[in-house]
């Protein structure tokens, strides 16, 4: 019998204690991430190049010097900035990771950090752009011999096949960040139409809203002004826990909502009667 495959499911214990199991992404997902944001920094790169050319037309040869200056200035700070400017935002994922529904995530549970988004884009650079650059750079001097060629393509091979010799596919920017690409986790979705025209979905008794208190509807609002989905799950499935849940396990934000509109008239009734609860620590 053929080996069964590994499975590529992983704990991802939060600081909230919750396992959300995630799924790693696979190779071929990734490399097709990577090769759809590759399309659109080349578009861009195009767009910005013709509209260079509009700018520059007719300056003769120095126009033509600092076009290239330009273009190259241009380059490096696009694909720099895309790749992190993106991976920063809540839903750490480029477009191409989007589209493929996969985002980065710290291997520890916690927060993506700055820091490792930085680490792992800046890594890239010597995974991917600055052999490719080399090699572009020496072909258009018309030096690239055998040697030359075949140096750019070991090293460019050396940390592209990284990936299929470690069990989490992690590229070297991955292993020095501490993060790890996986599968957006799966939420459940329900027709629109029919949550509008159907009664309230979650009602709360007093004992559950009672778990909670001021602080934690504070940081229940930042997550639902983020909008950020992993935060999301998490903050749930905690909730869910906490109080017992039992009823209908559907969509997050619907759920959060509910319980962020019962726990937020729930606290103001109480304050009407002098009866203030800070946090779930406190007595109420």
């Amino acid at each position: 019998m053929p080996p069964m495959a590994e499975p590529r499911t992983r704990q991802f214990v939060t600081p909230e204690g919750v396992d959300l199991r995630l799924e790693l992404a696979g190779v071929g997902e990734r490399a097709a991430a990577f090769l759809l944001d590759l399309i659109i920094l080349m578009l861009v790169l195009i767009a910005f190049t013709i509209a260079a050319l509009f700018v520059l037309v007719g300056t003769g040869p120095a126009g033509g010097q600092a076009m290239a200056a330009i273009w190259l200035l241009g380059f490096f700070l696009l694909r720099n900035f895309y790749f992190t400017a993106f991976e920063l935002g809540t839903r750490g994922a480029t477009i191409g990771k989007r589209v493929l529904k996969m985002r980065v995530v710290a291997r520890n549970g916690g927060r993506l950090s700055g820091h490792a988004v930085v680490a792992r884009n800046a890594m890239r650079e010597l995974e991917f752009f600055l052999p490719l650059s080399f090699f572009a750079y020496e072909s258009s001097q018309g030096l690239a011999d055998f040697a030359t060629a075949g140096a750019g393509l070991l090293w460019s091979g050396v940390f592209v096949l990284f990936p299929f010799f470690n069990r989490d596919h992690m590229r070297v920017g991955d292993l020095i960040a501490g993060t790890w690409v996986a599968r957006q986790p799966r939420r459940t979705l329900r027709a629109a139409v029919v949550e509008r025209q159907a009664a309230p979905l979650y009602s709360f008794t007093d004992a559950q809203l009672g778990a909670y208190g001021e602080f934690e509807l504070q940081k229940l609002e930042e997550v639902l002004r983020r909008g950020d989905e992993l935060a999301m799950i998490v903050v749930a499935r905690t909730i869910r826990t906490r109080i017992g849940w039992t009823g209908a396990q559907g969509d997050e934000l619907p759920f959060l909502q509910a319980y962020y509109a019962a726990l937020c008239t729930r606290l103001e009734r109480n304050m009407l009667f002098g009866q203030r609860r800070r946090d779930k620590h406190a007595q109420g």
